[in-house]
């Protein structure tokens, strides 16, 4: 049998929908469940639009045979962390259902580490893959840092900036944008955000301990950004010669998750 290796279109529309619809039943059931207001409704329902416009033009961009089941894993992700963007929202007006916003984001962190083994697996890792997955994964630390920096302090909010702060710096210095060699360090750090900022958010340690361990992960997060910018300096920022435009240079394909 031969194997179709033509871009569809319409299959890959038809992805993009149904994640948008799962979407759009998860905001409905933590509605009914816990009676959420309208800054939790909108906030999901834009991050559900915004979602769904964002990859359907990345995949008109990359035109991939098909969508392939480790970005199935990572829309299913990108479907948590709407929920958990549309609970830290309504978290602003009343009480968070600290229970669910908890579990919510523990099985998207876990399923983390699934998307890149599936790509490996079954061989469709990709750039856009990888960018999908790293975008999934910047956000959810966004979204809690913002509910951590509730209890905690506006400081917080620099482990959920500093990743899109990087990508604002990379427009005006191109050098910025080259691709960096895998490192298990960098791993480590960004997956321990996540890690410290859900136990943070679940209230289970004294205030003093939580404090200390979200100060910790800043800490170790700024030294990795250091560390990959300095060696990214080394290696292209010193030279004023032979700039490469942001958009033609590689994204690194999904080979770490």
């Amino acid at each position: 049998m031969a194997l179709n290796n033509t871009y569809d279109a319409r299959l890959l529309a038809q992805e993009t929908m149904v994640g948008a619809g799962v979407q759009l039943l998860l905001l409905a059931l933590l509605g009914t469940a816990i009676g959420m207001g309208p800054a939790g409704w909108l906030t999901g329902l834009a991050f559900a639009i915004a979602t769904w416009a964002v990859l359907t033009r990345a995949l008109r961009r990359s035109q991939p045979r098909s969508f392939g089941p480790a970005n199935r894993v990572t829309l299913g992700r990108a479907i948590l962390v709407g929920g958990v963007t549309a609970l830290v929202a309504d978290s602003f007006q009343s009480s968070p259902p600290v229970t669910l916003l908890v579990g919510l984001t523990a099985v998207a962190l876990i399923l983390d580490g699934v998307d890149g083994k599936v790509a490996r697996r079954t061989g469709t890792s990709s750039a856009l893959g990888a960018r999908f997955d790293m975008e999934v994964d910047a956000f959810l630390i966004l979204v809690l840092s913002v509910y951590v920096a509730m209890s905690l302090g506006p400081w917080v909010l620099l482990i959920g900036t500093m990743r899109y702060a990087f990508v604002v710096a990379a427009r005006m210095l191109p050098w910025l944008n080259a691709a960096l060699p895998p490192s298990m360090a960098r791993k480590t750090v960004a997956a321990l955000q996540g890690i410290v900022l859900l136990v943070a958010g679940a209230g289970i340690l004294p205030h003093e301990a939580t404090a200390g361990a979200v100060l910790l992960a800043l800490a170790l997060l700024v030294w990795s950004f250091g560390r990959d910018i300095a060696w990214l300096w080394r290696r292209g920022g010193r030279r004023t010669a032979g700039y490469v435009s942001p958009s033609s240079l590689p994204v690194p394909a999904r080979s770490e998750g």
